[in-house]
């Protein structure tokens, strides 16, 4: 940007309102120039995305296992293995496909607005829709969506560190260009579009950076260490192994034979596309519930939540601002009226009329939001606050564009958090309006009255804003503190915002998830208190503090907050960051809404950062893992319960994965502690089919559960993905169990074959039969073990995961009864004992699942949600 980083002076608010282009021209530049979007850079071709996932580090590795059979004189296993690589690389590329495909459609349900000059009007559109010439509002926490040279600015500062690189805010004149992609952080200002879309600066430097690599997030470098540590492990037993069987007397074809095996066996080269489906699955169904993901990572994030830091307007009420009530000096008056209908009944006494009337003016002219009406409904048009002061104007018969006509609107003062309070010089006048106590105590008197209804109209749950005038044109280049003084009081207003009918029934929901939830607003003490009370959050244990009243010390702090139903008002920006600090010392997983531009650093703070889709800033959907789009809180406490069972699927996908890696580790581990006496119980191509059976189907099955009904009545789950549960019921019950039942599968046909399962002179067509029950156990464990991922889950079980067993069993006679099959994988139908015994593995797998539950809960050591 071109001029220098500088403070904003106080004559920087000289007005002079452009009126902006037809309707009919906008619409004609839009066809001639197209949409006002970057360039969007070309997808990588099919054919790499392909070669990415059949030439991975796992596919390598398998890769150099399959030729190095082929060397060795086993083209048949070296087939099997790049088979497994092509399906295995097909199935990720298909869900990577698809995830791709869910990001881009939830990218697509969050347009970015702009406010223009139409036609003399401001109007909201997308802001795909501008064109050059276009005359752009700019206000605090807006993203700039196109080049724009400055026509006007009234304390107008910039962020532009994602063009720059430089911290800090900058500060431009008239004339200068501030261009797209930057955000305003402070003041007002009017802009004319110089250039669009893939003309504009940011287009250009997007171009430049178009190959950036994304870095890992911190769910996928978990699943990435899991992954390298199973393969290191796999590469380590099968050196064992193969230095077993040279030193034992085997030949080293077949010591690498069974090196190749176990590698095979426990390289889970499925599991991390699986993973990032079951995350994108997540996502599309927060989006249908109105939560749209802007990171993957928090589907699983927002499953540990334990604490919501919630707004109060627009989140727990419904931001449907309208003025019910206004005092004046003169008396009260009372407003009935339906929504923002310029219509309404006021009921006062006739010498309050006439300051009604100077107070709703002053309060309109403070605003820059306005009511219109669509489809028969009159709707706010900006802010919903300042619309509903617009509207008790027109109530009182106040022609608020002929006012701004005759008495034009010279400087200004934008609302900023601080004061809490915002001015304008209008001809004469300093109109000033804010929160009561930012404001009466500005005023020459009135202010001991206005007080006691300012604490009776917070009481009813009402928001009240204070509205003063100086009829005394202050000097130039005064700044706000010099001129927002010995004010004459106009009044108070009361603006009613009812609570979302669904509020309390989340606040409860959040009560049996084992949340804490707080308020934390920066309205009055009063009216947070009344709303906190009537939507059930405020409680015997919860307490009602105002932002000084916080303590310094964080620890102090942390140990304050760290209950159920506070309420925390008169809150800055800086508080929330602190309390969020606050809050995460304590070992919470934090949620933090924010609506606002200086809400950014609190968001970005939170374990889950929670942004308004409709009422917010674009500086804090920039910032948020989450963006409400109906600004509804009990969409927040729907996108838990859905974190946490995509936390769950994902747990689940583990466990089956590991479990089915003990069962086929398992006949390897016994061939070398035997010293090669006992036979394998399995070949590597039975591995390598059992790995297609039963890892891909079913997990991506398991991957896509919906929520449990009861999944807010539990407390939070952990916050890794790999924790003790998981790897003791994969490793510790499961596996074994499988293995138990597969090695007693094998033994048992050997037996009443009359053949010692550790001796070599079982016959080919025995030892055969025996592999086939083997591999029977196995099969039939692991579609045991996907049911007994579901227990828990009160829906039945998905067409998916029927599909996925349907097409297992298939597979399994297949694979065994069909001769010229069964003769290449080595294995026969199992006689009828060793049958038997094979799918006794499915209840076995069952009861050990129930037995370890059970345990589980008496011991309070594994949640029992996966």
């Amino acid at each position: 940007m071109a001029p220098p980083t500088q403070a904003p002076s106080a004559a920087d608010a000289s007005v002079s309102r452009p009126r902006g282009l037809a309707s009919e021209e906008a619409r004609a530049r839009l066809a001639r120039d197209g949409p006002n979007e970057l360039p969007v850079a070309p997808p990588p071709s099919r054919a790499r995305q392909l070669a990415a996932q059949l030439f991975h580090f796992f596919a390598v590795l398998l890769w150099a296992a399959g030729a190095l059979a082929v060397l060795g004189g086993m083209p048949s296993l070296g087939a099997a293995i790049f088979v497994v690589i092509a399906v295995n690389g097909l199935f990720a590329f298909v869900q990577e496909h698809r995830a791709e495909h869910a990001a881009e459609a939830l990218r697509r349900l969050l347009p970015r607005r702009a406010t223009v000059l139409r036609d003399g009007r401001a109007r909201a559109i997308d802001a795909a829709e501008l064109v050059v010439g276009d005359v752009v509002r700019l206000s605090a926490g807006d993203r700039v969506t196109a080049d724009l040279r400055l026509l006007e600015r009234v304390g107008l500062g910039i962020d532009a560190s994602a063009m720059s690189g430089e911290s800090g805010a900058v500060y431009p004149d008239v004339g200068d260009v501030v261009h797209g992609g930057t955000f305003v952080i402070g003041g007002e200002a009017y802009g004319e579009v110089i250039a669009t879309g893939p003309r504009t600066r940011l287009a250009g430097i997007a171009t430049m950076t178009r190959r950036g690599r994304h870095l890992p997030t911190p769910l996928a470098r978990e699943l990435a260490r899991l992954v390298r540590t199973i393969a290191a492990i796999a590469l380590g037993v099968g050196l064992a192994l193969l230095l077993i069987a040279i030193a034992v007397g085997l030949p080293f074809r077949d010591g690498f034979l069974f090196a190749i095996g176990v590698t095979v066996a426990l390289v889970p080269e499925g599991l991390l596309p699986t993973v990032t489906l079951s995350l994108a699955l997540g996502a599309r169904r927060m989006a249908a519930r109105h939560a749209l993901v802007r990171r993957l990572e928090a589907v699983e994030t927002l499953g540990s939540t334990t604490f919501i830091c919630t707004d109060k307007t627009g989140t727990l009420t419904q931001n449907r601002m309208a003025v019910v009530v206004a005092w004046t000096p003169s008396g009260e008056a009372r407003i009935d009226g339906d929504g923002y209908a310029p219509s309404a009944t006021i009921e006062c006494a006739p010498e309050v009329r006439a300051p009604l009337e100077e107070l709703a003016r002053c309060a309109a002219r403070c605003s820059t939001g306005h009511a219109v009406e669509r489809d028969g409904e009159w709707v706010a048009e900006g802010d919903p606050l300042e619309a509903a002061l617009f509207v008790l104007a027109r109530r009182a018969g106040i022609d608020v564009e002929a006012d701004a006509t005759r008495s034009p609107t010279t400087r200004k003062w934008p609302f900023d958090p601080h004061r809490r309070r915002m001015s304008l010089q209008a001809g004469a006048e300093l109109l000033v309006m804010g929160a009561p106590d930012a404001v009466l105590d500005l005023c020459r008197e009135g202010a001991d009255a206005a007080h006691e209804r300012v604490e009776a109209f917070g009481d009813a749950g009402l928001r009240v804003l204070a509205i003063a005038k100086r009829a005394r044109r202050p000097d130039e280049g005064a700044a706000a503190a010099e001129v927002e003084r010995d004010l004459e009081l106009l009044g108070v207003v009361g603006l009613e915002d009812p609570p979302r009918a669904e509020a309390a029934r989340a606040i409860a929901a959040c009560r049996s998830a084992g949340i804490r939830v707080a308020m934390i607003t920066g309205d009055h003490p009063a009216t947070a208190r009344a709303i906190a009370a009537e939507v059930g959050l405020l409680v015997e244990t919860g307490w009602v503090i105002q932002g000084k009243d916080l303590p310094a010390d964080e620890a102090i702090l942390g140990a304050t907050l760290d209950r159920d139903g506070m309420v925390l008002c008169r809150v800055s920006p800086e508080d929330k960051l602190r309390v969020a600090k606050a809050l995460q010392a304590r070992g919470h997983v934090v949620a933090m809404t924010g609506d606002g531009v200086n809400d950014g650093p609190a968001l970005r703070q939170a374990d889950i950062g929670v942004a308004m889709g409709r009422g917010g800033t674009d500086v804090a959907r920039e910032a948020a893992d989450l963006v409400l789009l109906d600004d509804d809180f009990a969409t927040i406490v729907d996108a838990v319960a859905q974190g946490r069972a995509t936390f769950a699927n994902l747990q689940r996908v583990l466990v089956y994965h590991l479990t089915d890696n003990v069962a086929e580790l398992a006949p390897f581990v016994v061939w070398a502690l035997s010293a090669g006496r006992v036979p394998l119980a399995l070949s590597v191509l039975q591995v390598l089919s059992i790995d297609l059976l039963t890892d891909q189907l079913p997990a991506l099955a398991l991957g896509a559960e919906p929520p449990a009904k009861d999944a807010l009545d539990k407390p939070p789950i952990g916050r890794h993905l790999v924790d003790r549960a998981v790897l003791t019921r994969a490793l510790l019950v499961l596996g074994p169990t499988e293995a138990l039942l597969e090695l007693a599968a094998f033994v048992t046909v050997l037996v009443l074959a009359r053949v010692p399962p550790w001796g070599s002179e079982a016959s080919a067509h025995a030892l055969a039969s025996a592999s086939g029950a083997a591999f029977t156990a196995i099969v039939a464990g692991q579609m045991a073990n996907a049911f007994a991922s579901r227990r828990g889950l009160p829906a039945p079980p998905s067409g998916l995961l029927w599909g996925a067993m349907a097409f297992a069993v298939l597979a399994l006679l297949t694979l065994l009864g069909v001769t010229r099959v069964a003769s290449v994988f080595g294995h026969a139908p199992p006689t009828l004992p060793g049958a038997l015994v094979a799918l006794l593995a499915a209840p076995a797998v069952l009861v050990a699942d129930r037995a370890f539950r059970d345990l589980s809960r008496r011991g309070g050591a594994v949640p029992r949600r996966s």
